[in-house]
């Protein structure tokens, strides 16, 4: 009998998400992927989501696209469903934050949680109460609370074949993630001025005020390029158009999937050395590591000396969502013969 795996999307953008939307970008290639492993996966997620196994949806639309859905409501309705229904599945996978960990004392179904970041320290407590009852999965080592103990860490991995290489080095810079403050947007722009490189831009406004002040003031479509969010159809010949990816991040960031799929498409990345770039980038081979603007300046300078098929192997090597699936798998197999062996 395969393994029945129950997995809780979020509700802010259908899984997969047609432009942004990481985690349901993830969940919905684990999802897929599990599906060919033979397991039985029904998956939680938004009315318009797609999937080859499951699909359980008591929310129609993301409420990040339909102003109609309170987005509480709605989380609760979804939330509650996959944990009314536990005992129809061997495991349940977590993948909404620490509000779902709420149920996990009331049901005898195990359940694996990945942390996508810690948006704030005041939701620590959640994770803490729920430690010894859920199996906490890290998505980098360099997100993990010494307060808590998890049973694996499994970086993300993409569908490489929807990145396909490019060896050509492009003639512009890129920008590739949400315009806000926290992803150096304006950093970015500094570091195309000094070189003298065209930047292009990419992503969905989440401040408004920082884009207002920081950013558009230097769009002027030739020397700076703002092209909205991206969806699959265009994201690969973004990605690989571009010299380098300039991911200038002023905090410690859980993972990064824009630089995997960067790196995939042959293109290489200069990074501020903050949370888990060190676990992404190989530093002289995938790109630089750098600490301040004038180490990005001169990453840029030497970025075309990067070999763009050794970024597309390392990819293919540790970042894909077959691996990423297998790891999932073991963690699965190990929780359950954890249980088979206590109810003896």
């Amino acid at each position: 009998m395969p393994m029945r795996i129950a997995v809780l999307s979020p509700i802010s953008w259908r899984t997969p998400p047609l432009h942004y939307g990481p985690w349901e970008s993830v969940v919905s290639l684990l999802t897929e992927e599990l599906v060919q492993m033979g397991m039985d996966v029904t998956l939680f997620a938004t009315g318009d989501s797609q999937t080859s196994g499951n699909l359980v949806a008591v929310c129609p639309r993301p409420y990040s696209e339909d102003d109609s859905v309170d987005p509480k409501v709605a989380e609760c309705l979804h939330i509650s469903e996959i944990f009314e229904r536990a005992d129809e599945f061997d495991i349940i996978h977590n993948n909404f934050d620490f509000l779902p960990l709420t149920y996990s004392g009331l049901v005898e179904t195990p359940v694996v949680t990945t942390i996508h970041g810690f948006s704030s320290p005041k939701i620590m407590p959640v994770y803490k109460k729920y430690n010894a009852r859920s199996h906490y999965v890290a998505i980098s080592e360099s997100d993990k609370s010494p307060e808590l103990d998890y049973i694996a860490t499994i970086h993300h991995g993409i569908d490489v074949a929807q990145f396909p290489f490019s060896g050509t080095k492009g003639e512009y810079l890129l920008f590739f993630g949400r315009i806000h403050p926290h992803k150096g947007v304006y950093e970015a722009i500094q570091v195309a001025r000094r070189v003298g490189m065209k930047l292009v831009i990419a992503g969905i406004i989440q401040d408004q005020d920082y884009f207002a002040t920081k950013v558009e003031p230097h769009i002027d479509g030739t020397t700076v390029e703002y092209i909205g969010s991206v969806g699959p159809d265009q994201r690969a010949d973004v990605l690989g158009g571009a010299l380098a990816l300039l991911h200038l991040i002023s905090f410690d960031e859980p993972f990064g999937l824009s630089l995997v799929e960067s790196m995939a498409c042959g293109t290489p990345v200069v990074a501020f050395n903050r949370g888990s770039m060190p676990e992404i980038i190989r530093d002289g081979e995938t790109g630089y590591i750098v600490d301040d603007i004038e180490g990005a300046i001169s990453a840029v300078a030497a970025v075309g000396t990067i070999d763009r098929s050794v970024c597309r192997a390392d990819v293919e090597r540790r970042f894909t969502s077959t691996r990423m699936a297998r790891d999932y798998a073991r963690v699965y197999e190990d929780i359950l013969n954890r249980e088979a062996r206590d109810d003896q």
